[in-house]
């Protein structure tokens, strides 16, 4: 195969919305709209965003081959002690999203500045974007190398800021805006501006450019379990752009992974939305004496809870937040277990919904 490649510049020089893709960007967008709808349902937002949130880390870094499981990721999202390597990465990349939601936020704009600042927390260090030639994409089983990215500075640079102005100029193509997702992620990983975490990063630019645009108001449409499902396709996909040309079908692929996501997302928020309302009931009818709409949000808003969770978000005693998730864990809606010397208490129901996404 040839792995050389002439990185064009955006805009694109020529047509991609063919009959196909323009019949796919509207069920995509309907999809995503009914997504974005469904989650107005939640009334604690941040419910949505700490679950979801999770998941995509724990996804997007299996895409890269960095697993574990959601029990070590619910742990260590309460506490840090003696969590692996991998469940470290995870929470790095949930922090990588996090700040930059905060970054685009903030500004309205996703700045080359901010991308690589978000790949910093990813990758805990300074490196930022390559200096020296030699990196290349190769064939996990075989060694071949199968694509060799921009090998000069300069072009790299070039290159970013080309991407830059792309994802902040609505006027450089009337591309819908999910097809320019597409480019962009594509571009992105074809440029591979850094030494290590341009997978991820690439797609934590998904969500935001998303919602840059509108089009979600939370970081909460997450690819990455759609890509691991379709991995080989991905990356075929990707080279038979460079190799070929073939835009139409790259695009698809997206546009399907932004409309199954999303339609598993909005079936996901009623599946919490279904499971409060059972929890909310059978705390009324069973605790009335303790229960809260805070009570009830937080179980939710932490699938593993703690002790000091109710003490600093519900104001109560040590003894008072003890007796409180002891009698619900009584009526079968938590169950603790212990890990060293910390207790913790699993929203069981929770727990499944998210562990069967």
């Amino acid at each position: 195969m040839n792995n050389e490649y002439t990185h064009p510049f955006l805009p694109l020089k020529q047509e991609i919305e063919s009959k196909k893709v323009l019949k796919k960007i509207v069920s995509a967008n309907i999809a995503l709209a009914e997504l974005k709808g469904a989650v107005k349902s939640i009334p604690n937002q941040s419910i949505l965003i700490n679950a979801l949130s999770l998941q995509e880390a724990k996804d997007s870094s299996e895409v890269e081959n960095i697993v574990t499981t959601h029990d070590e990721l619910y742990r260590a999202d309460i506490s840090t002690s003696n969590i692996s390597h991998q469940a470290k990465e995870v929470q790095n990349y949930r922090e990588a999203l996090y700040r930059g939601f905060s970054l685009v936020q903030e500004h309205k704009l996703l700045l080359k500045k901010h991308i690589i600042e978000i790949q910093q927390v990813l990758e805990k260090n300074n490196a930022g974007i390559r200096t020296q030639a030699g990196t290349m994409l190769k064939n996990e089983k075989t060694g071949e190398v199968i694509y060799t990215p921009p090998q000069n500075h300069q072009d790299i640079q070039n290159l970013m800021d080309n991407l830059e102005q792309y994802i902040n100029d609505p006027d450089m193509d009337d591309y819908d805006t999910l097809v320019k997702m597409a480019i962009i992620h594509y571009q992105f990983e074809s440029i591979h501006p850094f030494y290590d975490g341009n997978g991820r990063t690439g797609r934590i630019i998904n969500i935001l450019y998303l919602m840059l645009n509108g089009l979600l108001e939370l970081p909460i449409l997450y690819l990455s379990s759609y890509i691991i499902s379709n991995k080989n396709d991905y990356y075929r996909l990707l080279t038979e752009v460079r190799t070929e040309n073939s835009w139409e079908e790259w695009i698809l692929y997206m546009l399907d992974g932004i409309e199954q996501t999303s339609k598993e997302s909005v079936k996901l928020i009623a599946n919490i939305n279904v499971t409060m309302t059972e929890v909310k009931l059978s705390l009324k009818s069973k605790l009335p004496k303790i229960y809260s709409k805070d009570l009830l949000e937080l179980i939710f808003k932490h699938p593993y809870t703690k002790i000091s969770f109710l003490v600093d978000e519900l104001g109560v005693t040590r003894k008072t937040a003890t007796s409180y998730l002891r009698a619900i864990e009584d009526i079968g809606i938590l169950e603790s277990t212990k890990v060293g010397r910390d207790v913790y208490f699993i929203n069981k129901q929770l727990f499944s919904l998210l562990q069967n996404r």
